[in-house]
């Protein structure tokens, strides 16, 4: 075996350069031990973190014809691959509670759902070096008052430390997607407690750029907030203007 066919259903675009395999790879911190995989394809990224000494590899690949050939080209690795979908891995089972870090070239149409992950397992995973769609990218590390501010902006600037790495051209992947590429770098920040209880702050998030062309006082007037509390001015300003900060601050003053 080869190759390894790409397939549509599971947003397979294999990276073909190995010269941003090893920059992606380079992008990981040296102090890490345990690393895991998503979608390790062909093994481009792979081939550099195995020349590692200092972490741990596991790779998770959902594609049967991608674990054969890892398993083939790999041999040492046998035991480490999990042929399993990431989204239903029990990651604190895996490694036993132990911080490990993430990387991979990530199939896009399931970049957030793995992000939402990240965020339920945030206590554990201590760095994420990832492939997104460029425009993704771009989203996450965006700071308050830019237009690409959002959600997952919001919700992983809380716990994370977002840096936009470098871009990448279409044309270095097989298949080339229709899109352009970035890589960006979580690193977990020291909090460990936002001071307020975490699925309401979600909601709070949530509820303000469901309809973020309206101001906070209209886009969460369907959270109870006390009249006295609604003078705030934080309450004219729209949804991209807040910081994490403003958000916990918002989520500790509603009306439980």
């Amino acid at each position: 075996m080869n190759t390894v066919r790409a397939k549509k259903r599971l947003g397979q675009h294999f990276l073909t350069d190995n010269n941003i395999a090893q920059d992606i790879v380079n992008s990981l911190s040296e102090t890490q031990h345990a690393v895991l995989e998503i979608g390790a394809g062909m093994g481009v990224l792979t081939q550099f973190l195995l020349q590692k000494p200092d972490i741990e590899l596991f790779i998770v690949e959902i594609d049967t014809e991608s674990v054969k050939y890892l398993q083939k080209r790999y041999p040492i690795l046998s035991e480490k691959i999990i042929e399993q979908d990431f989204l239903k891995l029990e990651l604190p089972t895996l490694f036993k509670n132990n911080t490990f870090s993430i990387i991979g070239n990530f199939p896009y149409n399931i970049s957030s759902q793995i992000l939402f992950k990240v965020l339920e397992n945030k206590e554990f995973i201590s760095e994420v070096v990832g492939m997104f769609q460029k425009e993704v990218a771009i989203r996450l590390a965006s700071p308050p008052g830019n237009k690409d501010y959002g959600i997952l902006s919001v919700l992983l600037q809380a716990f994370y430390d977002i840096e936009y790495l470098f871009s990448v051209e279409s044309h270095v992947f097989s298949p080339p997607p229709n899109v352009k590429s970035a890589v960006i770098r979580l690193t977990r920040n020291k909090i460990t407690d936002l001071g307020c209880d975490f699925q309401l702050f979600k909601k709070v998030v949530k509820t303000a750029f469901n309809q973020r062309r309206k101001t906070i006082r209209n886009s969460l007037k369907t959270i109870a907030f006390t009249e006295n509390f609604t003078q705030n001015s934080i309450f004219n300003k729209r949804p991209e203007q807040l910081s994490v900060e403003d958000y916990i601050f918002l989520t500790k003053n509603v009306i439980a």
